[in-house]
């Protein structure tokens, strides 16, 4: 990413910090960055932190910026948005949200209209740099700028771009809401460990980190899942005896059903926050 180009955030919550921390830790220059928020004692911990620079004034921030990162909340998005549209309208920064629901024709609205502006889906493993985010472009953003948001989000992990808004409400029942899948299976694996005599830190710690290697073999395999779940089974083995349970007990429709009921959710939240404005 240019390190020249100044970049606003209007927000300072964890997202965003995790953003800026990579961002510093792949070169980005600290005096390059502004961060607005309504507490200026939680800005002025940011400031000591990370050196970039700080302002209570969402407008004044916003007019630094070649790019604005919108990192505030769905609900008060429509408020914060109106308030430094005349001077987005007049700068004409490169708009970035990574606010769940809100499409980019909504934001443009309330924006003024006509602005080049990304709809980014982070995951809240972006905290630790390991995100998996997914992108969208309105037909304003040109490719020097769809390169530079995703320099800026791949500083926090991977950045894939989606040619159709629409597929946002599948990233988001995907990666969004994945996390949540994964710690889900780590909490039942422990307990059933636990059940069975390990104790409960160790059974824990086994765990984690055999989902990261499994994860980490997946990333680098040439190999799909189901190969590299069938060079884990031998036959009349344990691994094969505990799939089969998976398999007969409906693990892939449930899966299926959960994903269907996140996506339908993202649906319905899109509709009622853009009407709620």
């Amino acid at each position: 990413m240019s390190t020249s180009s100044t970049i606003s955030f209007i927000g300072a919550g964890n997202m965003a910090s995790a953003i800026i921390g990579g961002m510093l830790d792949k070169g980005y220059k600290p005096e390059n960055l502004w961060v607005s928020a309504p507490e200026d004692s939680h800005l002025q911990a940011l400031r000591k932190r990370y050196g970039v620079s700080v302002t209570t004034d969402n407008r004044y921030c916003a007019e630094q910026a070649d790019m604005v990162i919108l990192a505030v909340k769905p609900q008060v998005m429509a408020d914060v948005c109106r308030d430094i549209a005349p001077v987005v309208q007049n700068t004409r920064p490169l708009m970035v949200s990574i606010a769940a629901g809100l499409t980019t024709d909504t934001l443009d609205e309330w924006l003024g209209g006509g602005l080049p502006l990304v709809r980014v889906m982070p995951n809240t493993p972006s905290l630790v740099g390991k995100g998996a985010a997914g992108l969208f472009a309105n037909a304003q953003v040109k490719d020097k700028q769809k390169a530079m948001v995703q320099s800026v989000f791949e500083s926090i992990g991977s950045a894939l771009w989606v040619d159709d808004e629409a597929l946002l409400h599948s990233v988001t029942a995907l990666s969004g809401s994945g996390p949540a899948y994964f710690f889900l299976m780590l909490e039942a694996l422990e307990s059933a460990a636990t059940d069975a005599g390990i104790e409960a830190s160790t059974a824990r710690a086994l765990a984690i980190q055999t989902m990261a290697g499994a994860a980490e073999m997946a990333a680098r395999s040439e190999h799909d899942p189901a190969q590299l779940k069938r060079n884990v089974m031998s036959p009349g083995g344990t691994t094969e005896a505990a799939i089969h349970t998976f398999e007969d007990g409906g693990l892939r429709e449930l899966v299926n059903k959960a994903y269907k009921a996140a996506f339908d959710r993202s649906h319905v939240m899109a509709k009622e926050l853009a009407g709620k404005h």
